[in-house]
């Protein structure tokens, strides 16, 4: 049996407001395509189908005409779980008339265990699966009026190994027959492996579970959440397959994966990174206005033709005039979708920033995050998994 995981498709987003739905769809026709040739029988999406809560109807037709699609294909079986981006009512609202086409859908964690998992029988082969979604607060255990912080993300954390453990053991009740098991996940896990050109993430401990902390019954974890690819604690058996299309200029050092596994004789004997192909070319320039402009003639597209991307950084000590760069841009074939001035500000203090707000009591937690990383001349755009980490955070005391 080969099986394909993939995670944070994260349909209808766009980047510094340029649509990625020509990225996006590209994917879908390539990943459709490889599922064919290459016999993929089991398709896992580990969370965050769309990019808001609120699809729009394009991403919306884009998800479910590619769903309609493989059901002609040699793909038998579909799960897909819910992401901290989803919606639970969009990706549950259909999965009744999904389930007919041999798609399982898990919106959000279910008041009974047993419905997370599934039993998959292909070719004579089986195969079990814990589909596990994004575990919010609230969906998996019950706050307590005036719990610390701390009180809060260690019982969270508790709860998140909870559940996986009960998902391991309806897993072993319905296993008689010693098939592979392969749990899924959208969350923080620490331990993941890096490069030295991207940070570790790190925002609090709330969500965050180790490799040790996932059932050692489970064969395989698909994870989505991370957009990097990116093996957890050393454990090839846990795994993050990263996000499929470039969605901020920090991406583009690194390829874009999925991951292929295979079983046979009722164990997983290979599990293989399958590079994506650059559906849009990206460009991080840095440099001085001249050195940049040198720069211009190397940018190209692809085989894809979609327009070059660009994000220029420029070192420069002084406040500059970018027309000259713009009309230079315009002789070639690419877009600049942001200029900006390394260390074009000072360091403010948070109380130095204030003075041009208002009281920091008028302000709401978000603002003040924002004024924060201003202060540290942190830029979140550049890292939008720290939006994310600080908004998952917000959310979850808000629900105490």
């Amino acid at each position: 049996m080969k099986i394909l995981h993939t995670a944070d498709w994260h349909l209808g987003h766009r980047l510094h407001d340029q649509s990625q739905f020509e990225e996006q769809n590209l994917f879908l026709n390539w990943i459709e395509n490889y599922i064919i040739t290459q016999k993929i029988e089991v398709l896992l999406i580990s969370g965050d189908i769309f990019d808001s809560g609120s699809p729009s109807n394009q991403s919306l037709e884009m998800y479910y005409s590619f769903l309609v699609k493989l059901n002609t294909t040699c793909c038998k079986s579909i799960i897909i779980t819910g992401g901290n981006h989803d919606s639970p009512g969009t990706l549950n609202a259909p999965k009744h008339i999904l389930n007919a086409l041999s798609i399982k859908v898990v919106g959000k964690a279910t008041e009974h265990i047993e419905d997370e998992i599934f039993k998959l029988d292909i070719n004579s082969e089986e195969l079990i699966i814990a589909a596990v979604p994004y575990l919010r607060d609230g969906d998996i255990r019950r706050a307590v009026a005036g719990e610390s912080f701390e009180d809060l993300t260690d019982k969270y954390k508790k709860a998140l190994i909870n559940h996986y453990e009960s998902a391991a053991e309806e897993c072993k009740k319905i296993n008689i027959n010693n098939a592979p098991v392969i749990a899924m996940g959208h969350l923080f896990a620490t331990g993941g492996s890096v490069s030295d050109s991207e940070q570790n993430i790190y925002v609090g401990t709330l969500g965050h579970i180790g490799a040790n902390d996932f059932p050692t019954y489970f064969d395989y974890v698909a994870l989505g959440h991370l957009h990097r690819p990116q093996i957890i604690g050393g454990n090839e058996k846990i795994q993050y397959s990263g996000s499929p299309n470039i969605l901020s200029f920090s991406e583009v050092n690194y390829d874009k994966k999925i991951k292929v596994l295979s079983t046979e004789n009722n164990k997983i004997t290979t599990i293989d990174d399958v590079i994506l192909p650059n559906f849009r070319e990206f460009y991080r320039l840095s440099g001085t206005i001249q050195e940049c402009m040198n720069l211009f003639p190397t940018i190209i597209s692809n085989s894809f033709g979609l327009t070059p991307w660009v994000e220029i950084v420029l070192k420069e000590d002084h406040t500059i005039n970018t027309d000259d760069l713009k009309k230079e841009a315009e002789k070639y074939s690419f877009e600049i979708l942001k200029i900006s001035l390394k260390n074009q500000r000072k360091q403010k203090g948070i109380e130095e920033l204030l003075k041009e707000t208002k009281s920091i009591k008028e302000l709401n937690p978000t603002e003040v995050f924002k004024l924060k990383c201003e202060e540290m001349n942190f830029d979140l755009q550049e890292n939008p998994q720290i939006w994310d980490a600080f908004n998952e955070i917000l959310q979850s005391v808000k629900n105490q």
